[in-house]
């Protein structure tokens, strides 16, 4: 569970390129050509008389994606209408290949549909890809500029400049000793980790990300399908919105105009701030996976900086398609920190713009610190 370090800490490292870590939350990659063929009464047909030419199973973005007909019967085809996602993308006469660029799908798995016209029937068959990032994450290293206090009670759930203070927002977890944290957020000083102002929120609630906006202090929930609005200045609560659908709360940044939020899957939501509806979404890849368990981000110069749940690892995140375009292992700061039964993982990622560094620490960690990222 998301509150609780008794899960095994996966042992993988970076320099592997974090596939191994993702290799779980790859899609099937089996060429699966399930069958759903109809005839021209619309009445199904159970085997299919074709399949498609030469299909791979995973392609990349930007690729083109080469469509042709593999027929089994030896009538001539009068024409092949093909669809992605249920959308129609174009149409050939005969069996003439289709070329079709992936650009503007999202990651993840692409159902490819073809509907075969051929002697006055019909019949269709699907297949299943998979679309990944062009290119694999860079591998980022990173230098300590400073180290400060940081609460060991505060259980990390975001972390964000306002001004020259870090707000950050808590969840109440339970860590193996029993101990339950207390979900708040509160306005501190950086250099010495003390509160200036805190707000601690009923028990009920578990605290997740949070970030500011247009003068307004936005919190998710873990469980409970809300955001918590609260004015900057006094940490009053100003009103709550409900989420588009019913999930998880995990971590949120902004854009300067709209909200970005991720729910522990591999999908960041844009929002709009008013009223919590969505807008668009992506879904985050590497080259050859799917990155799930997507936590606490930061929007740093046009991309998102987020945690990994579980994962001492900071991937950065083009917002437009979802590529992780790189990563860094921050494993060893987890070790300069007190040791203690509750320690959990890194989770508070906070760009300062006057230093051009990054405030990071973790869920029960005595210790904040300042890095700088080297590209």
């Amino acid at each position: 569970m998301k509150h609780n370090i008794s899960m095994k800490k996966k042992s993988y490292l970076i320099s592997f390129m974090f596939l191994a870590i993702l290799s779980g939350c790859t899609e099937n990659k089996r060429n699966n050509t399930n069958t759903t063929s109809s005839s021209q009464s619309g009445q199904p047909e159970e085997n299919p008389t074709f399949t498609f030419d030469s299909i791979k199973q995973s392609y990349a973005l930007g690729e083109d994606l080469v469509l042709k007909i593999n027929n089994e019967k030896t009538s001539k085809l009068d024409s092949v209408v093909y669809y992605i996602n249920d959308k129609k993308i174009g149409q050939v006469n005969g069996n003439e290949p289709f070329k079709y660029p992936l650009q503007q799908e999202k990651f993840g798995k692409q159902i490819i549909k073809a509907v075969v016209f051929s002697d006055g029937k019909q019949e269709e068959n699907t297949v299943s890809i998979d679309l990944f990032a062009s290119t694999p994450p860079r591998l980022l290293q990173y230098s300590i500029v400073n180290i400060y206090p940081h609460d060991i009670k505060a259980f990390t759930q975001g972390l964000e400049f306002y001004g020259d203070n870090l707000i950050e927002s808590t969840g109440n977890g339970i860590g193996p000793s029993g101990n339950k944290g207390k979900s708040s957020v509160r306005m501190t000083n950086p250099k010495t980790g003390e509160p200036i102002k805190k707000i601690e929120l009923d028990d009920s609630i578990f605290g997740e990300g949070a970030t500011v906006l247009n003068g307004q202090l936005y919190q998710l929930t873990y469980k409970n399908n809300v955001a918590y609005v609260y004015d900057i200045n006094t940490l009053s609560v100003i009103k709550t919105l409900p989420y588009f659908q019913p999930m998880e709360g995990w971590g949120l940044t902004s854009d300067g105009k709209n909200l970005y939020m991720s729910n522990g899957s591999d999908y960041i939501y844009t929002l709009n701030p008013h009223d919590f509806s969505k807008l668009d979404y992506i879904r985050a890849a590497t080259n050859t996976a799917m990155v799930d368990q997507i936590n606490e981000m930061e929007w740093v110069k046009g991309k998102i900086y987020a945690n990994f749940f579980m994962e001492d690892v900071i991937g950065r995140i083009d917002p437009k398609t979802g590529t992780v375009e790189a990563l860094v292992d921050l494993s060893k700061l987890r070790e300069k920190v007190t040791q203690h039964v509750d320690l959990d993982v890194l989770n508070g990622i906070a760009y300062n713009r006057k230093s051009n560094t990054f405030f990071v620490t973790g869920k029960n960690w005595d210790k904040m610190f300042e890095i700088k990222l080297i590209e």
